[in-house]
């Protein structure tokens, strides 16, 4: 007799949604909006690179993931791990649009009677391991691709990276690891928004152009606009490009993006926002969307 894990896996495949433009914009409207909410709580939260971030969650989970919330373990879903887990906001934002959780829920962040923290943790539905501390979940991805691939899954592992979180030295042995053991049913994303805490990432720790570092340890590289929701899906749509070879997308993304008052500052790294700051956020996203998202 089969696994019951086996069974269902065989009996309900898994398969991405098909959202269209129209919705991921909306989508990723609806994200930032939760994610201002969210950063006026007495918690406050990190705005600017989860805003950096919004558009990527957003066709990963609504045009690029093998999930379902009313399977959250299913066999072979699809793995995201955010290694950048201090933009824990804009996962549960996502993951609340995506229906693992009520959305209602969203404003229990950070509070003693909610479970939503500031980094990502297991007791949230759709959230497979906690992370947050920087330079691990790279590691981590290439651990459940192997996994899959010894056990004959066509599961596939997305880890989303920040650019300052490549200067731990874990996530180049990573790196190294996944070209090495030829792990294609991984993609890496980094969220190349060119700021971190104490300033721009090539000024606190010059290193050079991304893609270049990543090609030369023998990974497929592709660069993309990560605000522009057709490119992102397009490029995480089609991996692996070369089998036999780990992917990974460099999205290039603006901190803070939809919020002029904050955006590619590094003042909005983590902010808790006043009511007043907050109803402003709001009117701001809300011109921006009728600009067609060009905040």
């Amino acid at each position: 007799m089969a696994r019951p894990d086996v069974r269902e896996a065989a009996e309900h495949p898994l398969e991405p949604t098909a959202a269209g433009r129209a919705d991921l914009e909306a989508v990723s409207h609806r994200i930032r909006h939760h994610i201002v909410d969210m950063c006026a709580t007495p918690e406050g939260g990190h705005l600017g690179g989860s805003m950096s971030a919004a558009d990527i969650l957003a066709v990963l989970y609504f045009s690029v993931l093998r999930v379902d919330p009313a399977r959250p373990h299913h066999p072979d879903r699809d793995i995201f791990l955010l290694s950048k887990g201090h933009a824990a906001i804009a996962l549960y934002a996502t993951l609340a649009e995506r229906g693992f959780l009520p959305v209602a829920e969203l404003g229990g962040f950070g509070t003693r009677r909610g479970r939503l923290m500031g980094h990502p943790v297991t007791a949230v539905p759709g959230v497979e391991l906690p992370t947050g501390s920087l330079g691990h979940g790279l590691s981590l991805g290439i651990g459940f691709a192997m996994a899959a691939r010894w056990a004959g899954s066509r599961r596939r592992t997305f880890v989303l990276l920040g650019d300052g979180e490549l200067q731990e030295g874990s996530c180049w042995e990573a790196v190294m690891a996944g070209a090495g053991h030829g792990v294609d049913n991984l993609v890496a994303i980094v969220d190349r928004n060119g700021l971190q805490l104490a300033g721009e990432t090539d000024q606190v720790c010059p290193a050079g152009p991304p893609a270049e570092r990543w090609r030369a340890f023998g990974w497929e590289v592709r660069e993309v606009d990560g605000h522009d929701h057709a490119a992102v899906s397009d490029a995480l749509a089609r991996t692996p490009w070369v089998p036999g070879r780990p992917s990974v997308v460099i999205a290039h993304t603006v901190k803070g993006r939809g919020l002029p008052f904050l955006a590619g500052k590094p003042a909005g790294h983590y902010v808790t926002l006043s009511e007043e700051n907050r109803q402003r956020a709001h009117r701001i996203l809300d011109i921006g969307a009728r600009r067609g998202g060009r905040a």
